[in-house]
This record gives C-alpha cells, structure tokens and sequence, in this order.
C-alpha cells in the first residue's frame, strides 16, 4: 500500500532467540572468515559448547552490519530476507560441503547491498566450497525487488549445490511453507532467473528429470508423490487473489499472485496471526459447548473457552478418543513452537538506516507484539542476547511474552481479548509513530550527524521493547490471578 518491498519469516523450531547487531568492519588483506557448527543452537554469542570450526574463506576488506537472529535477516543496506526449511530429496544432500543456510545468509548481508548480488553471491559460493544444508528457501528483498531462491545440495559426491532463483513481479504476492515452490525454469530469461552452473545436466545425470518434459525445480528437488505446497501457502494465496479459486485439488499453485488489493503491513501482520477461524481447517470448530444467555435467557451455542487454535498432542488425542474426528491437526500460520518471526519493509525513499525496519516478535506470532528494529539501529537490549530455548530464563527475552503466551491458552476463550487487544495496540502505536520516527532521524542526521540519528533509533526501539515487555508480564500477572481463583 505504502510502496515498500515486504519479506517475513516465522522461525518456527528449536533455533535461538538471541540475536545482535553485528557492526559495520574493516578487515585486512589475510583476514578469514571462520564458519562454525551450529551456533544456531547456542545460549548466547559467547556460547561455545557443542560447537566446531568448518572451516574458512577469505573475508572481504570491508562489511556492512547485519542484524544477526538465528537466519540472519537484515542489513543497513535494506537488504533483508526471510527463510523457510524445504527439506527436499534427503539424497541430495552433501556432508562435504561447508556452508548452512545460515551461512550464506550472514555472508552475503555482510558483503552485498542487492538482492540480485545476494543471490549470486550465495549460489556461487555454494558451488564452489559446496552445500552441506538440506532444501532451503530463501526470499531475498532489497528496497526495489525481490527474488524467490530455492537450494539444495547436488549428492553425497558432489561438492556443489543445485539452486534456482526466480524474481517476483513488482505488483505480486509469494509464499512458501517448508516445501518446494519454483516450477518451470525459463534459462532465456536472464532478467527474472538464476540458477546453478550446469543445472539441467545434473538434474538428468541424477535422473530426476528426463530432458524432455518442461523442466520444473520443484520435481528435481521434492520428494516424489509430494505436492508442491501446503494448506499455509494455498490459505494466504486464496485470502489474497480469490477470484483465482485456487484449490487443495491442483498438481501446483501459482508461484506468486497479483493480490485483488494492495497488501499493507497490518495485513502482513494478520496474515502470521492466522489460524484459520472460521474455516474449514480451523481446529476448534467442532468444540461446542451450550450456555444461557442471561439476558434472553435462551441457550446459545458457541466453541468453548478451553479451546485453542494450538492445542497440545495429548489433548488433542484425548479428544478424538472421546469422539473420533473432532479434532483435525492442521499445520497453522502461527505455532506456539516459533522462536521469533519478522515482517521487514524495505522502503528506497528514506534514507537507509531508518528505510529499513524489521518488525520483529518472539513466541507465537498470533500472541505476541511486534517490536520495530531499523536498519541503522546499532544495539539491542541485553535481553536480547540471550536464548531462552535451553530452559526458562526470566532473562531471556523470549521468557518476557512466553509466560503470558502459554498461560492465555488454558482458557483462551476468556483471555483472547486481552491478547489481541494488547497485540493490536502495539501495533497501531508502531505504525502511527512512524512519521515521527523518521522525520526526527533525518532532524538529527542534519543537525548532529548520523551516529546521534542511529543512536535515537537505537533508543526508540529499546523504549518500544520495554513497553511491550512490561504489558505482557501485567497479563501474565492477570492469568495466574484469574487462574488461582479456579475461573
């Protein structure tokens, strides 16, 4: 709606909730880069344990900062990306090679300022030091366009990777849910695709295309008998562009749609909210309990207050134990499992470091409040650096929301309100501050230079984090109360 190119992610898993800002560096000629396993599974920046040097490239001479989360997701630049895990053909993948996903992420907001160098920069080093990931999806934004990029290793005995990168028109939607989206390559269309050297011949050396039929990405790297989406990419495609009438029904979906209106960052938000209320795949459609209406004093029908969109396996069990079919486990946008999730704006008529913005929030993204992080925010708040995935720390930022988070859903009905109403208030107040925000940086770039501009950034996303934290421990204070007198 506002001219901004989006990216988002929900982070959804096991993998770290801290993160920081990496500064800006110079390095010397016989600098390396070092790249470890598995700091995506630490406590900390300073933790080590469990974790092993790879191996090393050569640094550049110079690198922008980034913010780092667990898939590093923004630099000062307006570049930025989302990640989704694809899985892909388990044979494909490559112990010899180097790099994670995560790896290339990092580097490549370190060393580029485009989405275009960013892929190719990812995919050629991949092939050169090799690809040890499973099938990942990366969607690569800067301020002016986006691609779609899809990798995956090339086989146990090839050191290099198979990936395809297709770009999105200007005026489209895309969406991609843990499974291989990209179909037909047009290898004649240098403007809108990249790809990996000698793509077609190892597909058809590996036997997963035959050189005669079209050549779609998603049957070199999926798993046979698999469809090429999900219920997650079909739901936010059909919300978007209905007249298309998109259906479960079809061998694919489109990749991207033109939506039948602009998409805004609030509809971005609501969109990682979802947990299809109201629709045939939403979970507590069949959990209906009677109650009379005080005033009419007739009886009313409605799902009952201990039902939750993310209900737990045993309960869930249990139910259908009770009545078989009453409960049907779909796959939700928003999971109680995410570690964090974002919506970034990238927007080419600001200047950088305040043009960029990562609305950023920890736990489940249909719970949590969404914090604004800019690209020329040079700190975070201590609490931030550390994960709370290990064990319950009250230090860890995550543990902030967490609590309320999980106490809401015992009796979701009665608590809901309080929620979404806590929800939608952080977010009017982030968009409607804004103007503000960027007007003052650009007062304080003119008047005191550029390090008193970020510093103001640096402050404004520290008081926007503390305001939240302090509401959601109210709420978490509310439940334990509301939940001691046995309600």
């Amino acid at each position: 709606t506002d001219g901004s190119v989006m990216t988002s992610q929900t982070c959804d898993g096991t993998s770290r909730t801290w993160m920081e800002v990496v500064p800006a560096q110079n390095w010397p000629d016989t600098a390396k880069l070092d790249l470890y396993w598995d700091l995506r599974h630490t406590e900390s920046k300073n933790d080590r344990l469990g974790v092993k040097l790879k191996g090393s490239i050569p640094q550049v001479p110079y690198t922008f900062a980034y913010l780092n989360t667990g898939y590093p997701c923004m630099n000062e630049k307006q570049l930025a990306m989302g990640e989704t895990t694809i899985v892909g053909r388990k044979e494909l993948r490559s112990p010899k090679g180097l790099f994670h996903i995560e790896d290339l992420q990092g580097i490549a907001l370190q060393r580029c300022s485009t989405a275009r160098e960013a892929v190719l920069l990812m995919g050629r080093l991949a092939e050169q030091y090799g690809y040890r990931d499973g099938g990942e999806c990366l969607t690569v934004a800067d301020k002016r366009e986006l691609w779609f990029f899809e990798i995956t290793g090339a086989g146990p005995e090839d050191m290099g990777a198979l990936w395809v990168a297709r770009r999105i028109p200007d005026d489209h939607v895309t969406v991609s849910a843990n499974t291989p989206r990209i179909s037909d390559v047009d290898f004649g269309d240098k403007d809108n695709y990249m790809y990996s050297e000698g793509l077609k011949e190892k597909a058809r050396k590996l036997g997963y295309w035959d050189g005669k039929e079209p050549f779609k990405f998603w049957k070199v790297i999926h798993e046979t008998g698999k469809k090429p989406f999900t219920v997650r990419d079909l739901f936010v495609l059909k919300t978007l562009a209905p007249s298309l009438n998109l259906t479960m029904d079809m061998e694919e979906l489109p990749l991207s749609v033109k939506p039948e209106q602009k998409v805004s960052l609030a509809d971005m938000n609501r969109l990682l909210r979802e947990t299809y209320e109201g629709t045939e795949w939403d979970m507590t459609k069949n959990l209906k309990v009677t109650t009379k209406n005080k005033e009419t004093q007739k009886t009313d029908t409605l799902t009952s207050p201990a039902a939750n969109p993310w209900m737990v396996t045993d309960m869930v069990n249990m139910l259908n134990a009770v009545k078989p079919g009453t409960v049907t486990r779909n796959r939700l946008v928003s999971v109680p499992q995410c570690s964090y999730s974002h919506v970034i704006q990238l927007r080419s008529w600001l200047p950088d470091a305040v043009g960029g913005v990562a609305w950023l929030s920890f736990d489940n993204p249909g719970q949590s409040p969404r914090i604004p992080i800019f690209a020329g925010t040079t700190d975070l708040p201590v609490a931030f650096g550390i994960c709370g995935q290990h064990r319950h720390r009250e230090d860890a930022i995550i543990w902030k929301y967490r609590t309320a988070n999980k106490l809401a859903t015992v009796r979701w009905g009665l608590t809901k309100d309080k929620i979404n109403g806590a929800v939608a208030h952080f977010e009017e107040k982030g968009l409607s501050e804004m103007p503000f925000v960027e007007s003052r940086y650009k007062e304080l770039q003119s008047s005191k230079g550029e390090e008193a501009a970020r510093t103001f950034l640096t402050g404004y996303t520290a008081d926007f984090a503390g305001a939240t934290i302090l509401r959601w421990q109210e709420m978490a204070d509310e439940f334990w109360k509301m939940f001691a007198r046995g309600f």
